[in-house]
């Protein structure tokens, strides 16, 4: 009987594609150069013991199939539990692959295919020709035609171009062949679905649910159809959402669970879920429930580290060094690029300042914003980087963020201006904080001259804020010479009314702040 040794290295790691080895010896000869190693994979295992149970009567001096069947007692599969040894198998997604991910794992979706077409596999249920109710070689068709579609449009546009005296007039008559050839496309769509049609809908949507698109057909148009899917396709095509990328859709933070919007740095190991467990106070992250639970019973944190500046009522401010507090200060801001187009500081955090704003309970401090600001500022900034949590948003806590900003300016005695590019959120509310400052100055002034210069020094806004804000207003004016800003009575009457209905409940206290301008950092 041949000895066997198992190697060391051969261990299965728990997936079912995992591939095993066998070291066979023979003992018939005596020389030690005579060892050979043979690497069997599970499909040569199912051929081999397929050629046993074909054969009428098996050969006893076959001694590698019967290694293999005494090997194989080591690790049951499941297709050895079912009795089922020949028959290719269509495996489903693993789940080690997209752990807590958006992709189901639904026995009839397979990692075959690409929506694109240009991919044999793809990673995520966006990506999933099934999901779109499309088989692998339909999307490979279609990019097929697509890539053909793009050829001729390049080849027609270089001879557009070589013909000098009728380009404008040859691009007008294939506009308008165009534009006819749409119009009766979309005439012929069917506006009033029949009722099959209505039947149909409504059993995919039973029988599938979330884990398959819903029918698009007749909805639209054929060619808005066709616009929309090539749309999906591009937006893959491009990397705004990437095979084996950012895979982050959702995370937990405390009681709230909230869809991001942008992609952030965050480990690979972690990048890959579909779902992210947050801690609200100390801001790790995790990747199940479980360790979360595990790590809340032992989390001795309820608010962010640092010293609280400010406090009125349930609002606190804390100051946080990023040099003291790396770590926190590092999850802060791969939390805030999860909502935040523009944002390029994750893990050097170092010369800076974060000023984090939290409403308190019973529980303790809950994350509300933050903002950040350099040390040692060259041009003046006040704020590096500043976040609304989605759930706090528009309910005022953004202006009050902003307002603490200028009120650090103030007691700086320096003129702030917060550092560009702003984000689209960002620029909307401070320019409309701009405005109601230039209104609130108004309102009380009561001379007959003013400077921009002045309104600089009283609010500690950059004059070029200012200018822009009254351009934006029209209330700057250029007449005989000289710039004039018109007090317009109207804009000050509408900002009175409204701040008399908004209460003073999301307003920043000056006399809270308990704090001084950092020397020597």
């Amino acid at each position: 009987m041949p000895r066997r040794k198992r190697n060391a290295g051969s261990s299965s790691e728990g997936t079912e594609d995992s591939d095993f080895s066998a070291e066979h010896t023979d003992s018939s000869e005596s020389d030690a150069h005579a060892v050979r190693n043979t690497r069997l994979t599970r499909s040569s295992l199912r051929l081999s013991r397929n050629s046993q149970d074909s054969s009428p009567v098996r050969n006893p001096s076959a001694p590698v199939s019967e290694e293999v069947g005494n090997y194989s007692t080591h690790r049951v599969t499941r297709s050895q539990q079912q009795g089922v040894s020949v028959l290719p198998k269509k495996y489903a997604l693993r789940q080690s692959r997209s752990s807590g991910s958006d992709t189901e794992q639904h026995g009839e979706i397979s990692e075959r295919g690409h929506l694109t077409g240009k991919h044999e596999r793809h990673f995520s249920i966006s990506g999933c020709p099934l999901y779109h109710n499309l088989s692998a070689d339909e999307c490979k068709v279609k990019a097929s035609s697509r890539d053909k579609h793009v050829e001729e449009r390049t080849l027609s546009q270089r001879q557009n171009e070589n013909r000098h005296s009728a380009r404008q007039q040859a691009q007008m008559e294939r506009q308008l062949r165009y534009k006819e050839k749409v119009t009766e496309m979309r005439r012929k769509r069917n506006s009033v679905p029949l009722k099959e049609q209505k039947d149909k809908y409504t059993e995919h949507r039973q029988t599938h649910g979330s884990s398959r698109e819903p029918l698009l057909e007749n909805i639209t148009s054929d060619y808005d159809l066709e616009l929309f899917r090539k749309a999906q396709e591009k937006l893959r095509l491009q990397g705004q959402v990437t095979e084996g990328g950012n895979m982050i859709k959702t995370i937990l933070f405390g009681r709230y669970e909230l869809d991001t919007w942008y992609h952030s740095p965050y480990p690979e190991e972690y990048a890959r879920l579909g779902r992210l467990y947050m801690c609200e106070f100390c801001l790790k992250y995790m990747k199940s429930q479980t360790i979360l639970r595990r790590h809340m019973a032992k989390c001795v944190w309820k608010h962010p580290p640092g010293d609280e500046v400010y406090r009125k009522g349930a609002i606190s401010v804390f100051e946080v060094d990023g040099k003291k507090n790396k770590i926190y200060c590092q999850n802060l801001c791969l939390l805030a690029k999860l909502f935040l187009d523009h944002k390029t500081l994750y893990y050097d955090v170092e010369p800076f300042l974060f000023y984090v704003m939290t409403e308190a309970d019973n529980t303790g401090c809950h994350l509300v914003g933050y903002f950040s600001k350099e040390k040692n500022s060259f041009l003046n900034y006040n704020v590096s980087c500043i976040l609304t949590m989605p759930q706090y948003m528009r309910q005022g806590y953004g202006k009050m963020l902003i307002d603490f900003s200028y009120l650090l300016s103030k007691v700086e005695e320096k003129v702030g201006s917060p550092e560009r590019p702003l984000s689209d959120l960002g620029l909307i509310s401070y320019r409309s904080y701009w405005k109601e400052v230039l209104l609130h100055y108004l309102y009380n002034f009561q001379g007959k001259e003013i400077s921009i210069k002045e309104i600089s020094q009283e609010t500690a806004v950059n004059p070029v804020d200012i200018v822009s804000t009254l351009q934006s207003l029209q209330m700057l004016k250029y007449w005989k010479g000289k710039h004039l800003i018109l007090k317009r009575q109207d804009l000050i009457d509408d900002w009175k009314t409204k701040e008399a209905k908004r209460g003073s409940n999301k307003t920043i206290d000056p006399t809270s702040l308990k704090w001084s301008p950092p020397k020597g950092i």
